[in-house]
């Protein structure tokens, strides 16, 4: 759903693992996990994918998140489509497809597991798995979007998958018609996984990318956003000189969602004034700490947030 060529950029890439290195790898990491996982392509199994895809956004029939006929035609272009099974279900599953130049990089669109198999790493050994192929049809780099606000969703792509952050699209899809997103805008941060990185071959092998955020501190970086008394958002005033900044997010955005939209709704302004202000200024997200903060260092210190 988007074209991220603009973000292909000329540079020397490290040599790719041999595909079947990353094949041994995914196959442990879906062992660890206790499940299985195969490319799909039979009309069955996509529907299947469209159903599971159904109960994890909790969108229902009426609008569904994709249906099984565009994911066939998907398949049938060669584009990459996968499931995880633990005992014979579908728990999990993933897609995307290539994006220009062709085929030279793969969009990852979708990735989601059933919410009572979470917390087994599926979600990684999927990932894990789409690297691989990846890398078998010659790939060198996976991009894909995720809900900045998502505390466990920036920790696994930023410091799990050591993915890089490449841009904040406000409002990307527009509004989202399920029971995750709600009212809420679409804000997206665009990563992308250079495949062959040494970083990324560390997170693949269970060594994430950490940083802290409280040594951080130590060091002198300041609070570009932090949190309330109240549970809302904290803009500072000033972060002038300070190389390194702090945003934090909410603890649970989607539980928020429900239970104060008004507060959620700030925090989407605030995340979005701040972190997209960083990154448009030249700053790189260095990383994730699970407490929830990113940790941005600046491109321009003479800069102000306020």
């Amino acid at each position: 759903m988007t074209d991220v060529s603009d973000l292909l950029h000329d540079r020397a890439e490290p040599p790719s693992p041999p595909p079947a290195a990353a094949y041994a790898v995914a196959d442990a990491a879906a062992r660890a996990a206790g499940v299985g996982i195969r490319t799909l392509d039979s009309v069955a199994d996509l529907e299947a994918v469209r159903r599971l895809y159904e109960r994890i956004w909790r969108t229902g029939e009426s609008s569904p998140v994709v249906t099984a006929d565009l994911l066939r035609a998907l398949a049938k272009a060669g584009s990459y489509i996968s499931g995880a099974y633990h005992e014979g279900e579908l728990v999990g599953s993933c897609f995307g497809f290539f994006s220009p130049p062709a085929r030279g990089a793969l969009h990852s669109h979708i990735a989601g597991v059933l919410p009572g198999a979470r917390r087994r790493n599926i979600g990684f050994a999927l990932k894990l798995h789409q690297r691989a192929w990846a890398l078998a049809q010659g790939v060198g780099e996976i991009c894909w979007t995720y809900d900045p606000l998502v505390r466990r969703n920036a920790y696994f792509n930023l410091a799990k998958l050591a993915a890089e952050p490449a841009e904040y699209l406000p409002d990307f899809y527009g509004p989202i018609d399920d029971g995750i997103n709600r009212s809420d805008h679409s804000d997206r941060i665009l990563v992308r996984w250079t495949l062959a990185a040494q970083d990324t071959a560390a997170a693949c092998a269970g060594r994430p990318r950490r940083v802290d955020a409280r040594a951080a501190l130590d060091r002198g970086a300041a609070v570009a956003l932090g949190v309330s008394p109240g549970g809302g958002p904290s803009e500072a005033r000033t972060t002038h000189g300070a190389q390194t900044v702090l945003v934090a997010v909410p603890e649970d955005i989607e539980g928020l969602r429900e239970s104060d939209p008004a507060c959620a709704a700030s925090w989407r302004g605030a995340v979005r004034d701040v972190l997209a202000g960083l990154l448009g200024d030249g700053g790189r997200v260095r990383g994730f700490d699970p407490a929830g903060w990113y940790l941005v260092d600046r491109g321009d210190t003479s800069q102000e947030t306020a």
